[in-house]
């Protein structure tokens, strides 16, 4: 659970970074990351392409979720 402290000051933090900026951004994307593009890949009829990085993943993802309309585009994955 978030207190209102914290909440207060999100828009502040650094909880939204460039996916260029991660320190862990070349490593394989996650099981989550994997889950969710491959799904996203599915509604857009896309290829998916298991060999991206964390980085490249969540680049992916907001891609194709702006071109399926799903989920939201301001956050990182």
């Amino acid at each position: 659970m978030t207190d209102k402290a914290t909440q207060a000051h999100a828009a502040e933090s650094n909880m939204e970074k460039d996916p260029d900026d991660w320190v862990t951004g070349d490593e394989p994307m996650t099981g989550a990351q994997r889950s969710y593009l491959k799904t996203l890949c599915e509604e857009a009829k896309v290829d998916f392409d298991d060999t991206l990085t964390k980085a490249d993943a969540s680049r992916r993802i907001d891609e194709l979720q702006a071109e399926t309309g799903r989920g939201s585009t301001s956050a990182r994955h």
